[in-house]
């Protein structure tokens, strides 16, 4: 995986990216936390070879993780795909992590996954689903399918969002990664694994939504409660899938991520 580092100073923090496969996409978060923390940023594992599978990224995670060293263990961040990784991660090698922030995080169930489809058709204007009709005829690969489809529909994960950053260092968005890993996140799923497996951790976990995000937050935190009944909620009214894009809920998402974060990761007082 290719790494790369914010800050010099603080306990440690891992920004996990989304998609899966949109590396170099968690940027804005991981620079939003360096001034207090040395944090990381890894680009998961692209195609080629042998499918992708969770186990094969919980590995990889679990592996930059060892050879920090760090003490404290790191917190991982993860936005979307990767609130959904920081989790596998943690229930799989609990003593590897010391927090937990979930932003924007996917989903583990057939009802909150079948409610983003149904709040996108509520928001597509007319345009939107005569460009989509219009895309269901054409002859593409299903890769450049997949593609213009998300490049329709990503304006409706947000409410009031600042313009994108560019990233000229990121990579095409690894459509075939993609696949593989959200087929396999979604057989574990059908197996059983998950969320169940979520039991195992016992850090503190924080989940950070926009009540406008087509994923349902308040249905998805219900659901992860019932295996981590520590983890904690909070939501911004204006705010779409990616808190820190948003105008009206970028300042107030970095000030409590940051302060969440330094009261879970500050050194504890010894007694006596």
């Amino acid at each position: 995986m290719r790494v790369r580092r914010y800050g010099s100073a603080g306990p440690v923090v891992l920004v996990l990216h989304g998609g899966p496969a949109a590396a170099g996409e968690a940027a804005p978060l991981a620079r939003g936390l360096a001034t207090r923390f040395q944090v990381l940023e890894p680009w998961q594992r692209g195609s080629g070879g042998a499918p992708l599978t969770v186990a094969r990224h919980v590995a990889d995670l679990a592996a930059l993780i060892a050879a920090l060293d760090a003490a404290p263990p790191p917190a991982l961040v993860g936005e979307s795909w990767g609130a959904m990784l920081a989790l596998a991660c943690a229930a799989a090698h609990p003593e590897s992590c010391a927090a937990l922030v979930l932003v924007g995080c996917g989903t583990f169930d057939p009802d909150s996954r079948a409610a983003i489809p149904a709040r996108l058709a509520a928001r597509i204007d007319r345009q939107t689903r005569c460009e989509l009709e219009r895309l269901a005829g054409l002859e593409l690969d299903p890769e450049e399918r997949l593609r213009r489809r998300y490049a329709l529909l990503e304006p409706l994960y947000h409410v009031d969002p600042l313009p994108v950053e560019q990233d000229p260092q990121a990579p095409p968005f690894d459509v075939r990664a993609h696949r593989e890993t959200w087929a396999d996140m979604l057989r574990e799923q059908a197996r059983g694994t998950y969320p169940a497996a979520f039991a195992a951790i016992r850090v503190p976990v924080l989940m950070l939504h926009g009540a406008q995000d087509p994923h349902p937050g308040r249905e998805i935190h219900a659901l992860l409660r019932r295996y981590m009944p520590q983890i904690e909620y909070r939501e911004w009214a204006r705010c779409g899938h990616q808190p820190w894009r948003e105008r009206h809920a970028r300042e107030e998402f970095f000030e409590q991520m940051n302060a969440w974060l330094h009261l879970q990761l500050r050194p504890k007082a010894r007694n006596g």
